[in-house]
């Protein structure tokens, strides 16, 4: 029977990929090409003024995959595959949790798929948002990363205790005193959690290179406008900028707020597609029951 469940996952989680990525690939696309432009714009600018100030510059590394190959089957494989893993970890929530909630097949991986795209996506999105490729210095991208995951890990953590304090309180209180008091007490430590993790800007790599050209203190990573911190007039591409003149504009708000948005709706949809396949494939399998069966009766079936 696992095995079965866990395939049904993770065919779910294809479809869902194979949308996805064709969402993200119409909508999602055209807004990473304009950060790219943004991007490579800006370090130009850079490289320029440290030229004509006599500093240092690194030499750009090679493109290991051109534009195209990134866009195309390298952002295929990169959604297909986190889908795919996405639908067989709510399979395996769902042998977790069956028999244990007196709700359809259906019904109960629907509702796998939803905490899953609370715990895994929304929540820590509330945090640190999905951000373009121009969003992001190369030396925070471990401290980054564990920062993510560690959102992920405390939203999916909060998640299993709401629902666990939820089941614990209904024989005392009730069901819906319960829930609510389950979900109080999760904003509550949720709001702890989003207060005690720091904001990109405060990472202590940021708040060293602050002082840098182009590199202003905020609260975030989101380039801010590069002004010419000199104290003598600069030389780009044969127009003189005073001191203290702005020389390149920061990263285009409405383009962040476009690319958070179409990120937003690519990961609902993928999960509401997880578990709309998965919840109808799992219904079908199990022969359409109305109420949970234990699993042991459903094994001895099979």
């Amino acid at each position: 029977m696992e095995i079965r469940v866990i395939g049904r996952g993770a065919l779910a989680g294809l479809i869902a990929g194979i949308l996805g990525f064709l969402f993200a690939r119409i909508f999602a696309e055209p807004a990473i090409d304009k950060a790219i432009d943004y991007e490579s714009g800006r370090m130009n600018v850079l490289s320029t003024i440290h030229t004509a100030m006599g500093h240092p510059v690194e030499p750009d590394g090679p493109e290991l995959f051109s534009r195209s190959i990134q866009s195309g089957i390298g952002a295929a494989t990169g959604i297909i595959a986190f889908s795919v893993a996405m639908g067989a970890l709510v399979a395996v929530a769902y042998l977790v949790l069956h028999g244990r909630f007196k709700v359809r097949p259906l019904v109960l991986g629907w509702t796998v798929a939803g905490f899953g795209f609370l715990g895994v996506y929304l929540l820590p999105f509330v945090k640190y948002p999905a951000n373009p490729p121009a969003i992001g210095h190369e030396f925070t991208m471990e401290a980054r990363g564990f920062l993510y995951l560690g959102m992920v890990w405390g939203s999916l953590t909060l998640l299993g205790l709401a629902v666990f304090a939820a089941r614990k309180l209904s024989a005392k209180v009730g069901w819906a005193r319960a829930v609510g008091i389950a979900v109080l007490g999760f904003f509550v430590v949720y709001g702890g959690l989003l207060a005690a993790l720091p904001s990109l800007g405060d990472l202590a790599a940021n708040v060293e290179h602050s002082g840098e050209l182009g590199f202003a203190r905020a609260a975030t990573e989101t380039p801010q406008p590069i002004t010419n911190t000199f104290t003598t007039p600069v030389t780009i591409d044969g127009k003189v900028y005073a001191p203290g003149q702005l020389i390149y504009p920061g990263f285009d708000a409405d383009l962040l707020w476009k690319f958070r948005w179409y990120s937003l709706l690519d990961q609902a949809l993928i999960w509401a597609v997880i578990g709309l396949v998965f919840g109808g494939l799992v219904e079908r399998y199990l022969g359409g029951a109305k109420q949970a069966v234990p699993a042991k009766d459903v094994a001895a079936a099979v």
